[in-house]
């Protein structure tokens, strides 16, 4: 299991356990994260699983794609630190990963 702690845009916490192999995302939903609407269930058809990555993070996270690109252009207020949480897959290199949800989802 891995510690990923969740903050909301006006500064909440929480910290949860996630399964290695799993993805932020998955996580978010099984343990009833707001801010996380995952429309799309992680097939990268949308961006409401949209988050900001902490900066110290951002660079041990694997490059996204460019079809995620294309998805968080069209997220609410994309920033250089935003990914879509069902294309970050938990393993042991990301336990205490910080990740910030916008303040709506598109």
């Amino acid at each position: 299991m891995t510690r990923v702690t969740f903050k909301d845009f006006q500064g909440n916490s929480k910290t949860i356990e996630v399964e290695n192999g799993l993805s932020v995302m998955e996580g978010a939903i099984q343990n009833d994260i707001s801010g996380i609407d995952a429309d799309c269930g992680g097939a990268m058809a949308c961006s409401t699983c949209h988050v900001y990555v902490k900066d110290e993070w951002f660079n041990k996270l694997s490059k996204a794609e460019d079809a995620e690109v294309d998805m968080i252009d069209m997220a609410y207020e994309p920033k250089k630190n935003s990914r879509l949480s069902c294309q970050i897959i938990i393993n042991e290199g990301l336990d205490g990963l910080e990740v910030t949800t916008p303040e709506k989802q598109s």
